[in-house]
């Protein structure tokens, strides 16, 4: 598994908007991601910054590429865009982290 992190922006007053969807996160939705190899996917909320931060264990960057292309992924993106900063085809705006320590 690697260990994947990266850090995405909430637009103000959305924060609880964002967890909403995100509690209800639809199981289409859940299936793509498990099917491209994610597991253990949590995001967190700096609230002074909006700055999300993901974290997620992926089997390959490959096999989690291909997600992108999901008919669903491009749905949740369009649900999405309007609480976050995204790029023109709605993806979010999503830089990586490099992983510095790890500790099982």
């Amino acid at each position: 598994m690697l260990h994947k992190g990266f850090k995405m922006k909430l637009y103000p007053g959305m924060e609880a908007e964002y967890e909403k969807r995100h509690n209800e996160l639809w199981p289409e939705m859940k299936e793509a991601i498990h099917r491209h190899g994610g597991r253990n996917y949590s995001i967190y909320l700096d609230r002074e910054t909006l700055t999300l931060y993901g974290y997620i264990e992926i089997e390959s960057e490959e096999e989690w590429a291909k997600q992108a292309d999901e008919p669903i992924n491009r749905k949740w993106w369009d649900f999405m865009a309007d609480i976050m900063e995204t790029n023109q085809d709605n993806s979010p705006v999503s830089v990586d982290l490099d992983l510095l320590f790890h500790l099982d």
